[in-house]
């Protein structure tokens, strides 16, 4: 089994669109057809390729051809990258927050 490593900036980079968030939360539901997945969305189809282009480069979403239908599938792996990013990020600030309530506990206590 291969395992693949993901790259925070590109995955972050790619989910900065509020197109490629809607994107993403629709194929949350299951796997949709480019054609499906445009409609809701007012622009050309071109336009609509590059956002699907950047999803697929930041490997968050893959497509596979049947027939004539191109299908869009969510790969759910690349939010790991993002998850333990946030967790490192969220303990690093309830150490800063518990450091900075003890010392205003301890300066309340002098005064």
């Amino acid at each position: 089994m291969v395992k693949r490593t993901y790259n925070l900036d590109i995955v972050l980079q790619a989910l900065s669109d509020p197109t490629r968030r809607q994107v993403v939360e629709r194929l949350g539901i299951g796997p949709s057809s480019v054609s499906d997945l445009a409609s809701p969305f007012s622009m050309a189809m071109p336009s609509f390729m590059q956002h699907l282009d950047i999803l697929e480069s930041a490997q968050l979403i893959y497509t596979e051809k049947v027939g004539r239908v191109r299908i869009c599938y969510l790969n759910p792996n690349p939010f790991s990258v993002i998850e333990s990013w946030l967790q490192v990020q969220k303990s690093l600030w309830e150490t800063r927050l518990n450091q900075l309530d003890s010392f205003l506990l301890k300066t309340k206590g002098k005064t």
